[in-house]
């Protein structure tokens, strides 16, 4: 009996290493599939030291042509009134992302865009954006090129 109880536990054993064993991972064609672990998503600052970073996950926005990307905006920062030439697409991916527009900024005229929510901005509208007390990341595509045009803020 004693024989038959350690052949069920290597058994047991075995079976459940296997089932438990990471799976090899497939090899996909990268003619049909691309992809990015968070990990490799590679983050910028491109105004130097600014409360925003950035990370373009296709096409170049500089360039004519959809562009897909996140914007991670830290606590405690918005942009100031601008606008952008061709309309923007956006979904708040984490965080709240607060919205304001005309050219008076005042962070407490903003309205709270949660996670999950879809924001359009359309082309030559003024607007200013940012984040309260958490970290907020935005997912945004748009046609390129990509500019931002600053206007004389209010008083």
């Amino acid at each position: 009996m004693r024989e038959c109880n350690t052949w069920i536990v290597a058994l047991i054993a075995t079976v459940g290493s296997v089932l438990l064993a990471p799976a090899p991972a497939a090899e996909l064609d990268q003619a049909a599939v691309t992809f990015k672990l968070p990990e490799q998503i590679e983050w910028k600052d491109p105004l130097g030291v600014s409360g925003a970073k950035t990370a373009v996950l296709f096409g170049d926005p500089s360039k004519p042509g959809l562009y897909v990307m996140l914007i991670k905006w830290l606590p405690g920062n918005f942009s100031r009134p601008h606008y952008h030439p061709n309309d923007r697409f956006f979904m708040v991916v984490k965080g709240t992302w607060w919205v304001g527009t005309g050219r008076k900024f005042d962070p407490e005229k903003t309205v709270p865009m949660r996670a999950g929510t879809f924001v359009t901005h359309y082309a030559k509208q003024v607007h200013w954006d940012g984040a309260k007390d958490e970290e907020a990341i935005i997912f945004l595509s748009g046609e390129g090129p990509a500019t931002t045009t600053r206007v004389e803020e209010e008083k």
